[in-house]
């Protein structure tokens, strides 16, 4: 996406009503959308700073914004449950995803994580996606193309068993079904140093995930859950909201580390949880 102080053609919209309801769409001339509280054409959008206020032909009153990335994630079609914000946000930071760099996942999905990792490495960098059904890969494709980072993206179809082309990854992304197996293989994909992160459901498959981590020489291992309550934002009653974002996934991280069989590092490779 790219960040103006006017809508322009080509851009991702977002009309917000008085009730939240929301619509993520594309703007292009000669366009209209159509809404259960009227009709609102996109040439009477385009030029518009915004933030504006705009009204359907029926009068309804919207606000025109541009949406941020967590909008278009939670609005995105899908086919499998998509990763939430709370998540991509924390695991872009401590992965350490930045401009340039070229990264990989494991588990395409509809493409929420593949977006959020396109759109942190940026123009210059690369995102390797693997994905092993066509259908959902197909699907993750279109939402790319729709959000406009697709180029920036290699997609692959395989059973990652049989290992990935690529190495020295400066991080690498594990969503699928018994992420424990691919361990060595995502090792043999990751530079010295490199990033890991796998989001896991249960407890007992958060456990099988640390012995294979450990077995590979994989090192600095956290494990967390992150929850997200929000508030009513009403300075007269202030409180939490009924419903929260509670638990959506264990994250595990790590780093692919080189032990040294120096016996001066004995210690630190036993603290750092290696294999002796």
């Amino acid at each position: 996406m790219i960040y103006s102080s006017h809508a322009c053609e080509g851009d991702l919209a977002q009309l917000v009503g008085l009730t939240h309801k929301h619509f993520i769409f594309p703007l292009k001339a000669g366009g209209d959308l159509q809404t259960h509280r009227g009709v609102l054409k996109h040439d009477d959008l385009i030029g518009k700073p915004w933030g504006s206020q705009v009204f359907s032909h029926m009068g309804a009153p919207f606000f025109l914004l541009q949406p941020s990335l967590a909008d278009i994630l939670n609005d995105l079609p899908r086919t499998t449950q998509i990763l939430y914000p709370k998540d991509i946000g924390y695991i872009l930071i401590t992965m350490g995803i930045a401009p340039g760099q070229r990264v990989m996942e494991a588990g395409t999905g509809s493409g929420s994580m593949t977006i959020a990792l396109a759109t942190a490495v940026g123009a210059d960098g690369r995102v390797i996606s693997y994905e092993q059904k066509p259908d959902t890969q197909n699907l993750a494709r279109k939402n790319l193309e729709r959000v406009g980072v697709a180029s920036r993206v290699d997609f692959k179809l395989r059973d990652i068993q049989e290992g990935f082309d690529e190495t020295d990854a400066d991080a690498f992304f594990l969503d699928v079904q018994n992420p424990f197996d691919y361990i060595s293989q995502v090792r043999n994909a990751l530079k010295p140093g490199g990033y890991f992160c796998a989001v896991i459901p249960t407890f007992n498959q958060v456990e099988k995930i640390l012995h294979a981590l450990k077995k590979n020489n994989f090192a600095f291992v956290e494990v967390c859950e992150l929850l997200l309550r929000f508030y009513k934002a009403d300075p007269m009653r202030l409180r939490p909201t009924d419903r929260m974002v509670a638990h959506t996934g264990f994250l595990v991280f790590a780093r692919r580390i080189e032990p040294s069989t120096d016996p001066r590092g004995l210690e630190l490779a036993n603290e750092v949880g290696i294999e002796d």
